[in-house]
């Protein structure tokens, strides 16, 4: 196990962002009422599971992205306990600058912002598109606060099990905030950027649907 991890970091770590141009495999399709997926990491997996009721359009897209890949070899760019773990950015800016240029719709909030709801960041209206964030404490405000003529985060999904927790907890939050104060950057230079400014971060290695 221990060789296959290695191996799997090194191709995550030599993997190019330079790619020129970039097209979803697949059409939108509506997701499954539920459904479970798994964010392998680089310190252990994390189970989570998504339900469409809470935010029809947002697990849409969540189920298209981790059909498409998009989370793989990517990284865990803001980690802040006790509030919350963030990534979403892809190592690759042709795919990234994609789906940023194509977010969905608002949403109601359905659901609070509890321990573990797993919910997309935004930064205006309908901007919502890859970036995700798992609440690591129950956050009554992120139900309420509103900005920019928006009322709240609406949860997608909900991390699943022990296991899950053990992984969030060993993610280093050495930066803190920090990264997402340099999203452009991110988005113009891919996994560079994070290999050049913050090489100590935790990464996704690889993002799936569970059978």
């Amino acid at each position: 196990m221990r060789i296959l991890f290695c191996i799997a970091s090194l191709a995550f770590l030599f993997a190019c962002g330079n790619e020129n141009s970039y097209s979803p495999k697949s059409d939108w399709v509506a997701a499954p009422d539920t459904f479970q997926f798994v964010i392998k990491t680089n310190k252990g997996e994390i189970l989570a599971e998504a339900i469409r009721d809470w935010s029809p359009e947002g697990v849409d897209r969540l189920y298209q992205l981790l059909g498409e890949s998009y989370y793989d070899s990517s990284y865990i760019f803001r980690v802040q306990p006790p509030y919350v773990v963030q990534f979403g950015i892809s190592g690759k800016p042709s795919v990234s600058q994609y789906w940023r240029k194509h977010p969905i719709h608002d949403e109601p909030l359905r659901h609070s912002n509890l321990k573990g709801t797993i919910s997309y960041a935004r930064e205006g209206k309908d901007s919502r598109d890859t970036q995700l964030f798992i609440n690591l404490e129950d956050n009554f405000k992120l139900d309420t606060i509103e900005f920019m003529g928006l009322r709240g985060f609406p949860p997608v999904g909900r991390i699943i099990g022990e296991q899950s927790w053990n992984t969030l907890n060993l993610l280093n939050g050495r930066y803190g905030f920090d990264p997402a104060n340099h999203q452009e950057e991110m988005y113009s230079q891919g996994n560079e950027y994070f290999k050049s400014n913050y090489s100590d971060l935790d990464f996704i290695l690889r993002a799936e649907l569970q059978p």
